[in-house]
C-alpha cells in the first residue's frame, strides 16, 4: 500500500453514537422527534402548502402533453414534500428551518408558475440546483442536488458523485436547504457535482443504493455527463457508501475516492461500537457479504481508487481493512492520510486527492479492458464490463471470474463457484479479428466459439453441463425455476425494485397470526416512510389486477385464509400452510402460533418476486449504526409468535435459511467446530 502523509478541512458529519447505542431494549428513535412548531408558523406554512399544491396541479394539467412532464414535475413536487412531511411527521428539527421552509415554498411556487407556462429555467441554471425524480421502487419523489459549473456549455463533462455523512435530522427540508445554499465539500474545477440524498440515512444501501442510480439516470436526461468520467466519492457514512459503490459497480466509475466510514460490518462494530457480533446467526454472517466491501476488494482492480483517512480518526479502520483485503489480492492501496487529523479532511490532503482524481479523469474509464476480475456472492452484482455471471454453483459462497485476452483470438478464463457466464463485447469494442473463431480456455478446457460480428461486437454464452463447459444459446435458462440476476433473494432484494404491499381483507385461521401480520404490515409502512422516505404502495387483495401482478414484486400479508392472492398461489409455494400446521424445510409447526416469512418467484409471474409477511428486515436497533443496516433474514424464516417482537426481530426465529439454486429447500451448513 502506498501511504501519503500530508501536512485540515472540517466536514460536518454526524457520527454514530458508539457503545451507548448497544442497548437493544432501549432504542432511541431515528429520526428523532422535532421541535414544537409555533401555531402561527404552522398556519402560514400550511396555507402556503395548499397554494403550492394547487399550483402544481394546475401546472401538471396545463402541461399534460409535455413529453418531459414525468421528469420535470418531481422538480416541483419535492418542494411540497419537503415542507409537508416536516410538518406532518414532526421533523422540523430547528426553528431556523422555518425560515428556510418559507424560502422553499416560494421557490416551489415560482417553479410551478414557470412550468405552467411551459418553462423550466432551473434546468439551465448554473451553480446550486435542486432536482428530483420519481422512483421506480415506490413512486416517491426523491431529491438530489447539483452544482453546475459556470464553464458548463452543454458539452460532455466529468461528474463527481458526493455521498453525504450520517445525519439523523437530514429531512428533505434540511437537505433542500443545504443544496440551495452550500456547494459542499468538493468543487472540482469544471466538473458537475451530484449530491445524492440516498434515501436519508442508510449509507446508500438497499433503496438508497438504487437512489444514486436513478438520480444519475435522471440527471443524464438534462445534462451532458461524460459517462467515462464519473467519480464516486464520500466521507464518513458517505465514505462507506463510496466503498460499496466502488466494489459493487466497479465498471460504472472512472474512479472512486472513499474517506473514513466503514468497509465491512463485523470488525467495524467491534471497534467502533464495542459490539461483539461473532455470535450472529450463520445466515446473517453470510448476508454481511452483500455490503462488505472487503469481501469483494478484488473488483477494485477494475476501478482506480484514492482512499483518505485522518491519521487519528477511529474510522481510519475502513481503509485499513481494505488495505488488508487488497494485499490478499496482490494489490497495493493508495491511502492518503491527513497528519494528526481526526474525523476531517486535511486541506492539503484534499489538494492531493483532487490532483490524482484529475489525472485519472484525464485518462477516462477504459470501457474495454483486456483483463477483468469479478468477485460476487450473489447475482445482484453479476456484471463487470464484458463479463456477466449468469449462475452460481451456490449462492453466498464466493464466486470469482478472471477473464483475460491472452492472444489475438484467445481468451483465458479462470473460475470459482460459477456454473454459467456470458462474454459480451458491445459494438466497436471487440479487438479480435473477424475471420477466425476465437478460442476460449476455461479452467484449461479449450473451446472454439462463435466469431465476432462485423460491427466489432461479440456475444458468447457458456454453461457447465455434465462436468464440461459448452457454448449455449442465450435463452436456455428461460422458463426454468432457477436463481438468476433479479431473482436471487434474499427478502430485502424485493425492495430494490417496484413493489406493492397486498393487504388481506378477511379474517385468517389464527387470531394470533392475524394480529401479528397486521402489526408487521403497519410497522413496515411506518418504517419505510421513516427510513426510506416514501409511502409504501398498498392495495387490498381483492383489488389486485393483472397489471399489478405484471409490474410489481408482491408483498403478501396474512395467511391463505385472509389474503386472496396468497390463497391463489399457496399450493405453488414451497411451504405447506393450512389452518392447523405449517410445514417448512421438512419441519412441522403449529399454524396457530407460527408464521412464515419468505421470498420466492411469484407463481403468477415468475419474472417477479412474491414476499410473504415481511418488509425490509433490519429493525430499530440497527438504525443506530449504519454498519448494522444490513439484511437480517435470508430467503425464508419461520417466526415463533409466542416470542416477543423486539427492536431486532419480528418474533422468535425458529428456523431460517436460503433456498438452493433451483429455489429448492436445502439444509443449513454444519456448525463450525
Amino acid at each position: 500500500m502506498k501511504r501519503i502523509l500530508l501536512p485540515f478541512l472540517a466536514l460536518s458529519a454526524a457520527l454514530a453514537d458508539g457503545p451507548k447505542d448497544n442497548q437493544a431494549a432501549d432504542v432511541r428513535p431515528v429520526p428523532p422527534p422535532g421541535v414544537a412548531v409555533p401555531d402561527a408558523d404552522r398556519a402560514r406554512l400550511t396555507e402556503g402548502l395548499k397554494k403550492l399544491r394547487n399550483a402544481i396541479d394546475e401546472a401538471a394539467k396545463a402541461q399534460a402533453k409535455n413529453p418531459q412532464l414525468a421528469d420535470l414535475l418531481p422538480d416541483i413536487e419535492i418542494y411540497h414534500k419537503a415542507i409537508d412531511w416536516a410538518l406532518r411527521y414532526n421533523e422540523v428539527h430547528k426553528l431556523g428551518e422555518l425560515k428556510s421552509a418559507d424560502e422553499i415554498l416560494a421557490e416551489g411556487q415560482q417553479r410551478a408558475e414557470q412550468f405552467k407556462a411551459g418553462q423550466a429555467p432551473w434546468t439551465k441554471q448554473k451553480g446550486l440546483v435542486v432536482r428530483a425524480y420519481r422512483s421506480k421502487i415506490d413512486g416517491s419523489v426523491q431529491p438530489y442536488g447539483l452544482v453546475i459549473p459556470e464553464s458548463y456549455v452543454g458539452a460532455p463533462v466529468r461528474m463527481d458523485i458526493w455521498c453525504h455523512g450520517r445525519g439523523e435530522t437530514l429531512s428533505e427540508l434540511a437537505f433542500l436547504d443545504q443544496r440551495r445554499k452550500q456547494t459542499g465539500q468538493i468543487t472540482p474545477k469544471g466538473a458537475l457535482v451530484l449530491h445524492a440524498y440516498g434515501r436519508y440515512c442508510c449509507a446508500n444501501k438497499f433503496a438508497g443504493e438504487i437512489d444514486l442510480i436513478e438520480a444519475i439516470d435522471h440527471a443524464s436526461k438534462f445534462y451532458a455527463i461524460d459517462e467515462d468520467r464519473i467519480i464516486v466519492r464520500g466521507f464518513s457514512m458517505g465514505g462507506a457508501a463510496a466503498w460499496q459503490f466502488a466494489v459493487n459497480y466497479a465498471d460504472k466509475w472512472c474512479a472512486a475516492s472513499p474517506g473514513a466510514g466503514f468497509s465491512e460490518t463485523p470488525e467495524f462494530l467491534g471497534g467502533f461500537q464495542n459490539e461483539d457480533v461473532s455470535g450472529a446467526p450463520w445466515y446473517q454472517q453470510k448476508l454481511w457479504h452483500w455490503y462488505n466491501a472487503t469481501d469483494n476488494a478484488l473488483n477494485l482492480e477494475n476501478c482506480p481508487t484514492v482512499a483518505y483517512s485522518g491519521e487519528i480518526d477511529k474510522q481510519k479502520q475502513a481503509a485499513d481493512m481494505m488495505e488488508k483485503a487488497l494485499r490478499g489480492e496482490n494489490v497495493d492501496l493508495l491511502h492518503i492520510i491527513g497528519p494528526q487529523t481526526a474525523h476531517k479532511i486535511h486541506p492539503d490532503s484534499l489538494i492531493e486527492i483532487e490532483k490524482r482524481l484529475a489525472s485519472i479523469a484525464a485518462m477516462g474509464r477504459n470501457r474495454a479492458p483486456k483483463e477483468i476480475h469479478l468477485s460476487t456472492w450473489f447475482l445482484r452484482y453479476n456484471h463487470m464490463f464484458w463479463v456477466t455471471v449468469d449462475s452460481l454453483e451456490e449462492h453466498w459462497v464466493r464466486g470469482r471470474i478472471h477473464a483475460r485476452i491472452t492472444g489475438p483470438s484467445e481468451i483465458t478464463i479462470k473460475l470459482q463457484n460459477i456454473s454459467a457466464f456470458t462474454l459480451d463485447m458491445p459494438s466497436g469494442t471487440c479487438p479480435m479479428p473477424l475471420l477466425y473463431k476465437p478460442v476460449v480456455s476455461i479452467d484449461g478446457q479449450l473451446l472454439e466459439v462463435t466469431r465476432p460480428k462485423l460491427d466489432r461486437s461479440w456475444l458468447v454464452h457458456f454453461q457447465m453441463k455434465n462436468g464440461k463447459w459448452t457454448q449455449t444459446l442465450d435463452n436456455e435458462g428461460e422458463g426454468k425455476l432457477i436463481k438468476k440476476h433479479g431473482l436471487e433473494g434474499p427478502i430485502d432484494d424485493a425492495f430494490m425494485d417496484k413493489f406493492l404491499f397486498v393487504k388481506p381483507t378477511k379474517a385468517g385461521a389464527s387470531e394470533k397470526v392475524d394480529a401479528w401480520a397486521k402489526a408487521e404490515l403497519e410497522r413496515a409502512q411506518f418504517e419505510w416512510r421513516r427510513q426510506f422516505r416514501g409511502d409504501a404502495p398498498i392495495k387490498d387483495d381483492t383489488a389486485i389486477s393483472d397489471a399489478d401482478i405484471a409490474a410489481n414484486n408482491l408483498v403478501l400479508w396474512g395467511d391463505p385464509q385472509s389474503n386472496a392472492i396468497l390463497a391463489k398461489i399457496a399450493d405453488k409455494l414451497p411451504i405447506q400452510w393450512s389452518k392447523d400446521k405449517l410445514v417448512a424445510n421438512g419441519k412441522t409447526y403449529d399454524a396457530a402460533t407460527n408464521a412464515p416469512v419468505l421470498i420466492y418467484p411469484n407463481p403468477l409471474n415468475p419474472t417477479k418476486y412474491v414476499v410473504i409477511n415481511s418488509g425490509f428486515t433490519y429493525r430499530e436497533y440497527d438504525y443506530l449504526n449504519n454498519a448494522r443496516q444490513v439484511a437480517k433474514l435470508p430467503d425464508w424464516a419461520v417466526i415463533d409468535l409466542t416470542k416477543p417482537v423486539t427492536s431486532q426481530a419480528p418474533g422468535g426465529i425458529s428456523d431460517a435459511g436460503f433456498f438452493g439454486e433451483s429455489w429448492e429447500w436445502k439444509a443449513a451448513p454444519a456448525p463450525k467446530k
